[in-house]
């Protein structure tokens, strides 16, 4: 029998222009915040899957109301969630929010709430 999944997902603004480079840091970033915010807060979670492989999902999230809404309902659902918003140093205004994370965590938890979400 196979274990319970386990997963991040990183929702990123589609509604912005953003160099390929630019998304991937943004990627990163969100990743790592929300990795971090796990390690300390949801141990277990974030144990199963480091020892899984570290599944990660980017998917489409609209504009910053949608994954600002996305990121409340994470929150509410006791997920660890990790918030990016730029520096403004090179492409975009400073405090632009440009990705979301959430997880580590069990994958039908987080699919309740991102479920709906393109693949980006």
């Amino acid at each position: 029998m196979l274990g319970k999944e386990y997963k991040q997902v990183i929702v990123v603004r589609t509604d912005i222009q953003m160099s390929k480079g630019k998304l991937a840091v943004q990627v990163a970033h969100a990743s790592v915040i929300a990795a971090f915010i796990a390690y300390k807060e949801y141990r277990k979670w974030f144990d199963k899957w480091w020892d899984t492989g570290q599944k990660k999902v980017a998917l489409k999230g609209g504009d910053e109301k949608n994954l600002l809404a996305i990121a409340d309902q994470a929150l509410r659902s006791d997920l660890p969630v990790g918030i990016v918003r730029d520096a403004g140093l090179t492409e975009l205004p400073p405090g632009t929010l440009t990705a979301i994370a959430i997880g580590p965590a069990p994958a039908d938890k987080i699919d309740r709430i991102t479920g709906r979400l393109k693949l980006l």
